[in-house]
């Protein structure tokens, strides 16, 4: 089997010692050592520990943000849009729960550099979840009454807690949870003459196969 890449590998390695000890306890020779890689082969791919904290977490913000503009762009209104970047939030946790895992717990070490980088990500996505939900409710196609922010944080609520509990061994592929999740958001938000649209049908379970 073809050996991975040196930066996959070193990633890999310090993502489960993180998670595992603490981003302070855990040194480069110990990273090393557990990626099976040599300390040139480290600074060849890192400035430093720093900067390979910010890649974890730089890694999945990127995506998720990228997944969030794709579906703006290829979907012409805000139910698609909503139904699809809630889909993709969830569906980042099959590749990147270890790194949300380190997220929550070691972001707070991140450099000054690095944390004001990764702040101005989420500040995007977070304003990108503000503008779906308003121009949901401004066309007519979300309820009027459910506040924007709220709205928009009981979202991020709901789906970032995923990875403190989803297991690929579990009884739900990450695929059925995004699935769930998508159906409970359209479900809260949407009129009851959208959910009604015969293109909309796709958004819930009922046409789909069966969860139990």
């Amino acid at each position: 089997m073809k050996k991975k890449p040196t930066r996959e590998r070193i990633i890999e390695a310090a993502l489960l010692l993180f998670e595992e000890s603490g981003f302070h306890a855990v040194t480069v020779d110990r990273i090393v050592k557990e990626s099976g890689t040599s300390k040139g082969g480290f600074y060849h791919n890192f400035k430093s520990k720093d900067e390979l904290l910010y890649t974890v977490h730089d890694s999945f913000i990127t995506y998720i943000l990228d997944k969030a503009e794709d579906a703006y762009q290829r979907y012409s209104t805000p139910a698609e849009r909503l139904y699809e970047t809630v889909k993709s939030f969830v569906m980042m946790f099959e590749m990147y729960r270890p790194h949300v895992t380190v997220f929550y717990q070691e972001s707070l070490y991140l450099s000054k550099e690095y944390f004001e980088t990764i702040k101005k990500k989420r500040s995007r996505y977070k304003k990108m979840m503000f503008r779906l939900v308003a121009e949901g409710i401004e066309c007519g196609e979300f309820r009027e009454e459910i506040p924007v922010p709220i709205t928009s944080m009981a979202i991020f609520g709901m789906t970032n807690w995923t990875y403190k509990w989803y297991k690929e061994t579990g009884q739900y592929t990450i695929e059925d949870i995004a699935d769930i999740y998508a159906d409970l958001v359209m479900n809260a938000v949407l009129t009851k003459e959208a959910s009604v649209k015969p293109e909309y049908k796709r958004f819930f379970l009922t046409n789909k196969h069966a969860l139990k």
